[in-house]
């Protein structure tokens, strides 16, 4: 099982598209998401305020910029090949 690290925050569009996406792969891969609201930590508030939607990997990241099928589709493959 992949783990994945969501960071998020309610009333975020762009954040519900990155769920979405997470949830059509989720089944295809195997993985495990874990989902994080920033405003829970001041951490991840302070580093991830401007970023988020933003998934981690394997501390590989994608920010909301970089979100999409595709580019979370090749991380996850990415994460599975360095793996095994």
């Amino acid at each position: 099982m992949l783990q994945v690290i969501f960071y998020t925050k309610d009333d975020c569009p762009l954040c519900d598209e990155a769920e979405a996406l997470l949830l059509l792969l989720e089944s295809d891969y195997n993985l495990a998401v874990e989902k994080r609201d920033i405003h829970t930590n001041d951490e991840w508030l302070e580093r991830y305020q401007l970023q988020i939607p933003v998934i981690d990997i394997n501390g590989k990241q994608l920010t909301c910029e970089e979100i999409s099928y595709e580019s979370l589709e090749q991380l996850i493959k990415e994460t599975i090949t360095t793996s095994s």
